[in-house]
């Protein structure tokens, strides 16, 4: 690998600039044809691939020879995506995550950056900056939250999860102890709610690694399980049905088994 990879502060203020420069301009400037439908439901908007741009151009720079997996890249270009698991050092981009809830006014959005090396998440960074929250998680090293560390959780009496496709309480099958709620339509939001506590377990049907590997390291290093319905931890390369998370490996069980009729169909 050419050169020193970026040092973690480094990678932090790279991603608050690129927000402020590239995504923050255009919450809730956006005209109508800078919001462009890659298909039926799924759109980008300019600052997503302007951020994404910016993120590759300064990953490269410090390290040519890196594998750059952007969100927006891959949709031209999948071979990035199939590289990611064996690439010496590889950073998987979402330049703004929860795009629809940016591109209509929501706050609720983020900017999430992977180092991936050798098939292995070490850090993730998950930047809310119209909350002005920035998480950064360091394999084995536990998760920061505006530079200080975030505290252990206790589990609380009534568990508050989210599945995908599923939401309100009571519902058959759903013990009194569980409320199930909506996802937030932005993973850079679902993830730190279960770090910190305010969501006991997630699941999605999406398993994209820019969606799901700097929350899935967050929520290991928490003490929390990340693994598909099948039980195969979460990493690069892994694919399946139906993806949970979870703030312990006990909640984990409950939640499988809460969602067990949505990745059995």
């Amino acid at each position: 690998m050419t050169g020193p990879i970026m040092d973690t502060a480094a990678v932090t203020a790279a991603i608050r600039e690129v927000a402020d420069t590239e995504i923050l301009p255009k919450f809730r400037a956006l005209a109508d044809d800078e919001i462009i439908e890659k298909r039926p439901g799924d759109v980008v908007t300019v600052a997503d691939r302007l951020a994404e741009q910016a993120l590759t151009r300064i990953f490269r720079a410090a390290n040519p020879d890196c594998l750059v997996v952007g969100e927006e890249g891959i949709y031209a270009d999948p071979a990035p995506l199939k590289a990611l698991p064996g690439a010496e050092l590889a950073w998987v981009i979402d330049p703004i995550d929860g795009t629809r809830n940016f591109a209509s006014g929501s706050p609720d959005f983020a900017v999430m950056v992977a180092e991936v090396r050798s098939g292995v998440t070490t850090r993730g960074w998950i930047w809310q900056p119209m909350h002005h929250r920035m998480y950064v998680a360091e394999l084995g090293s536990g998760v920061r939250l505006n530079d200080e560390p975030v505290a252990a959780r206790p589990v609380p009496e009534q568990l508050v999860g989210a599945l995908h496709g599923r939401y309100g309480h009571p519902r058959p099958g759903v013990p009194e102890h569980v409320s199930l709620v909506r996802l937030a339509g932005c993973c850079g939001v679902d993830y730190p709610n279960v770090v910190e506590g305010r969501r006991a377990f997630l699941g999605y049907w999406s398993m994209h690694p820019w969606d799901h590997l700097p929350g899935a390291l967050m929520v290991t290093e928490t003490g929390g399980r990340v693994a598909t319905a099948d039980g195969r931890t979460y990493a690069a390369g892994v694919t399946g049905r139906y993806l949970l998370a979870a703030g312990s490996p006990d909640i984990w069980e409950l939640a499988a088994g809460l969602a067990k009729d949505q990745f059995s169909r």
